[in-house]
C-alpha cells in the first residue's frame, strides 16, 4: 500500500539558546507558540546567526510521512513552498527520502518554523507560514491520488475548508482511504461542525490526543474513542505518559508506552501515526498498530527535533522486530 500525506510544508530551523535572554528581548514566554510575519522572522534569524542553528523539513502530515517512508512504504507529499533555497532544501529533503514530490510553488516565501531551544530543552516557536497556508482546493486534481491507497492529512490544514473537502472527495473517488490526525484542539473547536461532517463522511482513521478528543467529543478518553468510533473504522485517542486507546474491530484496546527519557517532544504524535499506519498497512492487529506508534514516538522523544538520526532508526527497527 502506498500512502500520499497532505500538509503545511514548513521548514524546521532549530536553534539551540545558551539561555533564555534572548527569549526576553524578544518578548516571547517560554514555551509559547506564536505566528510571525516574514519580516519579524528574519529579525529572529539575524539575532540568532551566531548561535548553533540546523534545519530539517517539517509540518506535521511530512513528519508522519518521512517515518513511512523511512519504515520502507513507499510514499508522496502534497503541499506548498517558494521558489526560494527553504523550498529547494524541503524539495531536496524529500526527494533523499525517496518521496514522490507533489509540491506546488508560490511566489510568497516558504514557511518556517523557528524552534528556540532553551538549556533546559523547552521549545518555544515562531512559525512563519509564508507558502504552506496558500495551498488551495485549486491545486488538488484527480490524478495526483493515482497509485495511491490512503490519504494522510494533519488538522492544521482544517482551517481551509474548500481544500479539506476538495481532497477527500477526490481521494474518496479515486478508492483511497482517509487518515486524519486532528493535531490541534483549538482547531478542533473552531471547526467543529465542519469536522465533524468530515469525519463522517471521509475519514477512515483518525488520530486525535486527548484535548483534542475531548474538543470533539466533550467526553474523556475511554467515552471519546467510543464516540469516536460510531463515525469512523479505526479510532485513536493519544492518552500522553499512559499511552494510547484504539477502537477498531468493535472494541477498545488501550496500548502502552515504551521506556524513554524524554529530551524534546517534537514530532511525537507525528512519529505515532507513521508507526500506526505502518502496521496498520502491515495488517497487524490495532495492539500492534499502537505499539509500532509508541516504539516511534518513544525514540523522537530522545532527540532533538522531529526527525531521527539513522543510529535511531536501527533501535526503531530492533524494537519494531524483537517487539511479542
Amino acid at each position: 500500500m502506498k500512502v500520499i500525506g497532505m500538509g503545511n510544508a514548513l521548514v524546521d530551523i532549530l536553534i539551540k539558546l545558551k539561555s533564555d535572554n534572548i527569549l526576553q528581548e524578544l518578548g516571547f514566554p517560554r514555551g509559547s507558540m506564536q505566528l510571525v510575519d516574514k519580516k519579524r522572522s528574519n529579525e529572529i534569524l539575524t539575532k540568532v546567526s551566531n548561535l548553533d542553528i540546523s534545519q530539517s523539513s517539517g509540518g506535521s502530515a511530512a513528519n508522519t510521512i518521512h517515518g513511512l517512508a523511512k519504515l520502507g512504504i513507499d510514499t508522496g507529499f502534497i503541499g506548498k513552498v517558494g521558489n526560494d533555497e527553504l523550498g529547494n532544501f524541503f524539495a531536496n529533503d524529500l526527494k533523499t527520502a525517496n518521496i514522490k514530490n507533489h509540491l506546488n510553488s508560490s511566489k510568497t516565501e516558504s514557511g518556517r518554523a523557528i524552534t528556540l531551544i532553551s538549556p533546559d530543552s523547552e521549545r518555544t516557536f515562531a512559525t512563519y507560514l509564508g507558502a504552506a497556508v496558500e495551498l488551495s482546493a485549486n491545486d488538488i486534481k484527480a490524478s495526483v491520488f493515482k497509485g495511491y491507497d490512503i490519504l494522510h492529512i494533519e488538522g492544521y490544514l482544517v482551517q481551509n475548508h474548500n481544500l479539506i473537502l476538495n481532497a477527500v472527495k477526490l481521494a474518496k473517488e479515486s478508492g483511497l482511504q482517509v487518515s486524519l490526525d486532528l493535531a490541534s484542539f483549538n482547531v478542533v473547536e473552531e471547526n467543529l461542525e465542519f469536522l465533524k461532517n468530515i469525519v463522517a463522511n471521509y475519514v477512515d482513521i483518525l488520530f486525535a490526543n486527548e484535548e483534542e478528543a475531548k474538543s470533539f467529543t466533550k467526553k474523556m478518553p475511554e467515552e471519546a474513542v467510543k464516540k469516536l468510533s460510531k463515525v469512523c473504522k479505526v479510532a485513536v485517542v493519544k492518552i500522553g505518559k499512559e499511552g494510547s486507546l484504539i477502537w477498531a474491530n468493535n472494541e477498545i484496546v488501550k496500548v502502552g508506552v515504551v521506556d524513554a527519557k524524554p529530551i524534546d517532544t517534537t514530532g511525537a504524535g507525528d512519529s505515532y501515526a507513521a508507526g500506526f499506519l505502518y502496521g496498520y498497512i502491515k495488517k497487524k492487529t490495532p495492539s500492534e498498530c499502537g505499539w509500532y506508534g509508541a516504539i516511534l514516538s518513544g525514540n523522537v522523544i530522545e532527540e532533538v527535533g522531529a526527525k531521527m538520526s539513522d543510529t535511531r532508526w536501527e533501535n526503531v527497527f530492533k524494537q519494531i522486530k524483537n517487539h511479542k
